[in-house]
């Protein structure tokens, strides 16, 4: 049957009741059955769900969930910087295992470094009863939180600390990581190393240049402004960023801190025909980086690590742990792969 528009009418969706009548039990033998009771005769429950496939009945978890004694609706929000980005990928996979072996469903949105979307997207999922939240933060102020971790919704933050409240988080080391890349660059006698990297705003992009300025100054080198561009946000950002950086200001190394920054710069120097002779070493793993020539030197962070721990904390938080707030820290690592390593 059409409308007038020529699109399918749409149905009524079927109720319980509907479902209970079509297979000759009771309401209560229904919600028994998609409550998952054990007592439930097994001749029942096949009746009951084949009654449902046939009407097309889907309980209304949400509703159900609330009128638990616990009022858990077993699932839980994850915002992230952007699903797109393989760093923010991982996370969001390890999340996702961890809950399901939980049995929790994950809601996942992007924030795109804006605060008031941060803030926006923690409300709507609040709404929507989660029983946790995992925020990759942007904001300089998560107060918001606290009036909602006293009414019940457990927080975690992740690669990132919450400001101005003390909360838990799980961090990778950006300081000591940007400093080993950049001590890894001088070490090839090359003195003119170049930073590229997101905002100073952002708290790791903040804490990667920390770490460039203090190996620079364990030399008794200091920065030079022209040699540090910020605000890259994509890979072509950062490719004329490094055309720039080459052929007016002399660099000789480069210190990628963002992935998606290390694409731009590598695209660059090949595009350029100088992938052999300017150093560099990046911050966060990208695609292809082992089979690329040179291979693409890095500070790897754990995303699935980070992930994982998150997850792990916010779960004790839902279980009960009132317990003060905690801050890991997960180690980075130098891989080495040849385009750190030229020789100057």
């Amino acid at each position: 049957m059409t409308n007038q528009a020529g699109t399918l009418g749409r149905r009524e969706r079927a109720t319980m009741r509907d479902v209970a009548a079509l297979a000759g039990v009771g309401i209560k033998t229904v919600s028994r059955v998609f409550n998952e009771v054990p007592t439930v005769a097994p001749e029942l429950v096949e009746r009951v769900r084949a009654a449902a496939d046939k009407l097309g009945y889907r309980p209304n978890l949400t509703a159900a969930n609330l009128r638990r004694a616990d009022g858990r609706t077993h699932t839980i929000g994850l915002l992230l910087e952007d699903v797109s980005n393989p760093y923010s990928s991982a996370v969001h996979r390890a999340v996702e295992d961890y809950a399901r072996e939980h049995g929790t469903f994950v809601l996942a949105a992007s924030m795109d470094e804006d605060p008031h979307r941060e803030r926006e997207l923690a409300r709507r999922l609040i709404d929507r009863r989660v029983d946790g939240i995992i925020v990759m933060p942007v904001g300089r102020d998560h107060r918001y939180v606290v009036g909602e971790q006293q009414a019940g919704t457990s927080f975690v933050f992740i690669d990132r600390l919450a400001t101005p409240l003390v909360a838990d988080a799980v961090v990778a080391d950006n300081v000591a990581g940007a400093r080993r890349a950049t001590e890894h660059l001088l070490a090839t006698g090359r003195r003119r190393i170049a930073y590229l990297g997101d905002d100073l705003a952002i708290p790791t992009a903040e804490q990667r240049f920390l770490g460039y300025g203090q190996a620079l100054a364990a030399l008794g080198l200091d920065v030079d402004p022209a040699l540090a561009v910020h605000g890259l946000r994509t890979a072509e950002q950062a490719r004329r960023a490094v055309v720039g950086l080459l052929e007016l200001h002399g660099a000789q190394g480069l210190f990628t801190s963002q992935n998606l920054v290390t694409i731009g710069a590598v695209e660059a120097l090949h595009d350029l025909g100088r992938q052999h002779e300017v150093a560099l070493v990046g911050f966060d793993d990208i695609p292809l980086a082992a089979v690329l020539q040179p291979g693409i030197t890095v500070i790897a962070q754990d995303p699935a690590a980070l992930g994982r721990a998150a997850a792990r904390r916010l779960f004790e938080r839902m279980a009960g742990d009132a317990s003060p707030p905690l801050v890991e820290t997960i180690p980075t690592r130098l891989v080495v792969r040849g385009s750190g390593e030229l020789p100057a």
